[in-house]
């Protein structure tokens, strides 16, 4: 019941919003960043995060530094943290922290299946897959020839099995139809998960629904973009957007016609939200157009911060650690590459 969880939420999630909520202050703040753009080494971006919460996950790293190593022990934090919150957590908050995994397998799934169709090796292809998305078969996905094969021998039993039921065929993967089944896959996740915070009530189901909502219409014009100049139809188009958000079903109608960026762009702005996400953009780009989204998406994040006894903050907490680590990757590879002037391109800054 909405605004009566101040009575009871504490005795289970108390707890774990306390630490959540603390992780959030060790989130790095705009000072952090400028420092880090000023960085002219990798070595001098370690000796910055050593002051940081990073800092016991990168003092053991030999010099010369590498992206890769950066990365890797920042989301190696970030798996620790998430670990613990799920140890402590009770249900139904244990199966949320579990929802929010999925979208990693399915990333790996795809991962792995793209790597094992280029023949790429299995153990080198584990290894970039997300700590967060991996579960116990996943090494014998490289087995599989087709999508009937991969949900029988693999995925019947992980928790993307009921994602499965709308996309078993039996053609043989191609690129083309590895990216329909990892869309696929996606619509069914972001599905489930709205109607599993939709069940939960209360302010999680309202500001889950929003959070949700805003990813569901990002993926449908992402889709949609990614889509215009290749032999998808419009039918094909329009079974790939989730069933709920702000663009559905209207905008979804208008989506799945759009020939170019610009009629994509046209659409879009009929809804006030997106209207101002679209205006940072000149006509017939779509390069910022991630980079406005990643915005638009920290800024309802931190948004939902400010609202207390909901399991939303989790959620939150976790996108916008991802959020980071994309921050420092980018960083990293500007000063690796000698970039510095490129540097300010992809940071979105947290808070």
């Amino acid at each position: 019941m909405y605004g009566f969880e101040a009575l009871t939420f504490n005795i289970h999630g108390g707890y774990l919003e306390a630490i959540v909520r603390g992780h959030r202050s060790g989130l790095l703040t705009a000072a952090d960043y400028n420092n880090l753009c000023q960085c002219e080494t990798l070595d001098d971006i370690k000796m910055h995060l050593s002051a940081t919460e990073y800092g016991p996950y990168l003092q053991n790293e030999p010099s010369p530094l590498h992206t890769t190593t950066i990365v890797e022990k920042c989301t190696l934090k970030l798996v620790d943290e998430y670990k613990h919150m799920l140890c402590q957590a009770t249900e139904p908050l244990a199966t949320f922290l579990e929802y929010i995994t999925y979208g990693h397998m399915i990333d790996n799934v795809v991962l792995i299946i793209t790597g094992t169709l280029h023949e790429r090796d299995v153990q080198e292809l584990l290894e970039k897959c997300h700590p967060l998305g991996m579960f116990d078969s996943i090494a014998t996905l490289a087995v599989a020839q087709n999508m009937r094969e991969l949900y029988r021998l693999v995925l019947v039993d992980t928790p993307l099995a009921p994602y499965f039921s709308e996309c078993v065929t039996s053609e043989d993967f191609d690129d083309m139809n590895i990216e329909i089944m990892r869309n696929t896959l996606y619509k069914a996740y972001l599905e489930d998960f709205y109607r599993f915070c939709k069940k939960l009530g209360g302010a999680t189901a309202e500001i889950m629904s929003d959070l949700l909502a805003f990813e569901a219409d990002r993926r449908a014009v992402n889709i949609t973009i990614n889509s215009i100049g290749t032999e998808l139809t419009r039918d094909d188009r329009r079974k790939l957007y989730s069933s709920f958000g702000l663009l559905y079903p209207y905008g979804h109608e208008e989506l799945a016609v759009c020939e170019d960026i610009d009629q994509v762009r046209g659409a879009m702005e009929k809804y006030p939200p997106y209207q101002s996400i679209f205006a940072k953009m000149s006509y017939g780009e779509s390069q910022m157009l991630d980079k406005a989204f990643y915005e638009e998406e920290v800024k309802r994040l931190c948004l939902s911060f400010e609202q207390q006894f909901h399991y939303g903050v989790f959620f939150a907490y976790m996108r916008l650690k991802e959020q980071e680590i994309r921050n420092l990757m980018w960083i990293s590879e500007c000063v690796a590459q000698n970039q510095k002037s490129r540097v300010h391109d992809s940071v979105v800054f947290i808070f």
